[in-house]
């Protein structure tokens, strides 16, 4: 795609077709990511240990934490980029990219050393005891100790690339690497192959995550005469409006998935007090709800450089038309996605694991924690929108309002009058109050921009 239809999608393109264009690719890439997580799962859960099932899952927060680092610089930057595109402010484009590389890499560099510096703490804070720790430690060294720099870039390069609008690129080379993945997952886990167990999972994605980054340097490379992604290094230095916009967007979405950490956290202390066997029921549960979620991010990613662009542009109508036309589209499947998990959760647990007692529990985990997706869609939608127009506090106050106001409390009182099987339903309960929340400030904001234009 050269730069002239760039602009053609931006600006001309009917606004279905538009958000075909963006959101398929980005969806089919978040499906992949999903069955790339799901694969760990899928195949620890063939081992039939629920130690080593529950030590993926207790390693989840700090893969999660990953999310801070690429929503600083992967949403942040792409999100200043594709304003700058609207603008028509090709340097801050060039700029804006090469700073978000650079200080995800960093970032990267400072996670992998951080973590090992603190290990044996953190090991504990994530809810790690003497059965599942030499478990969880030997899936995080590869992923985390080695893996942190490849993880993170490989999203941040995504979101770069997406944000100039070849979605299908970026799409590719996430999806290269979740591929690469679920080939190496049984070679490396299962008593077949390797037989290293969660180990070998942790080696497989660290493997797949170098091959990603390899495809995005690779596309750069060929592509350098015909993008505005810039990584030399002397574009790095970008003016302080612009490391602003950056953080002014990323800050807030970092903060976010911080929080999404320390919630989940939060999660499996609780969930851990009643053994492996819940744990490990627990991190099914959250891996299947992850596929129509994963649906709904994707949506939301894939529409916010159209999101940018209009707003950067002045173009407030085609900006709400590509809203409506999403929420539409998403809020109907995850309809549709709740009544099938509701109805099949019993069975879709069994795909994962035949012990009787996870199923038991997953089957119930699953029942509450699908009755969120409608409502999780267009709260997705609704922070979408703030971070693709640089409105970073509406996004850091929904964040707020998620977890700290009600999701962690909602932990707390639901497991109190529910001991475990109420923890599934915190997320629901938040949920509902926030999805009401992003329609009310949507229109206020549309309202607003309509005044300013006139």
């Amino acid at each position: 795609m050269d730069n002239r239809e760039k602009i053609r999608l931006f600006e001309e393109m009917p606004v279905p077709k538009a958000v075909m264009s963006m959101s398929i690719p980005t969806i089919i890439s978040s499906l992949v990511m999903v069955i790339y997580n799901l694969a760990d799962t899928y195949f620890v859960g063939m081992l039939n240990d629920p130690v080593q099932n529950a030590a993926v899952t207790l390693a989840a927060p700090v893969l999660l934490a990953f999310n801070a680092v690429n929503n600083l610089f992967g949403v942040g930057t792409s999100s200043m980029m594709s304003r700058a595109l609207g603008q028509k402010d090709y340097d801050t484009v060039r700029r804006s990219s090469a700073f978000g590389f650079y200080c995800s890499l960093f970032s990267g560099i400072l996670f992998s050393l951080g973590f090992t510096a603190f290990r044996a703490p953190l090991l504990t804070v994530l809810g790690a005891d003497s059965v599942t720790r030499a478990a969880t430690a030997a899936y995080l060294r590869w992923t985390v100790t080695c893996g942190a720099a490849p993880a993170i870039l490989n999203v941040v390069m995504a979101y770069l690339v997406r944000s100039e609008g070849a979605s299908l690129h970026a799409s590719i080379g996430t999806m290269s690497g979740c591929l690469l993945n679920i080939v190496l997952d049984p070679i490396f886990i299962l008593p077949w192959g390797l037989n290293l167990g969660a180990a070998g999972a942790g080696l497989a994605t660290f493997l797949s995550n170098c091959f990603a980054c390899l495809y995005f340097f690779v596309l750069l490379f060929i592509k350098r005469r015909n993008t505005y992604v810039c990584l030399r290094p002397a574009m790095a230095k970008a003016k302080p409006a612009v490391i602003a916009g950056i953080c002014g967007v990323g800050i807030p979405s970092s903060i976010q998935n911080l929080l999404n950490v320390t919630s989940m956290t939060v999660l499996n202390n609780f969930t851990s007090v009643f053994g492996s066997d819940a744990v490990a029921a627990m991190g099914i549960s959250q891996k299947i709800n992850m596929v129509p979620l994963y649906i709904a991010l994707g949506i939301s990613q894939g529409i916010m450089p159209l999101i940018s662009y209009c707003y950067g542009s002045g173009n407030v109508k085609r900006l709400k038309d590509v809203l409506f036309f999403s929420v539409r589209i998403a809020i109907s499947f995850m309809v549709a996605a709740t009544a099938c998990y509701y109805f099949g959760a019993d069975f879709l647990i069994r795909l994962f694991m035949k012990n009787e007692a996870i199923i038991a529990y997953g089957g119930r985990f699953l029942h509450g924690m699908c009755l969120a997706l409608p409502f999780l869609c267009m709260d997705f939608l609704a922070v979408g929108v703030f971070q693709a127009c640089g409105m970073g506090s509406k996004a850091l106050l929904f964040a707020i309002l998620r977890k700290i106001v009600l999701e962690i409390p909602a932990l707390y009182l639901l497991n109190l009058l529910s001991p475990l099987y109420g923890l599934a339903y915190a997320q629901t309960a938040a949920e509902v109050v926030l999805s009401i929340a992003a329609v009310v400030v949507l229109f206020r904001l549309f309202r607003k921009l309509e005044a300013q234009k006139a």
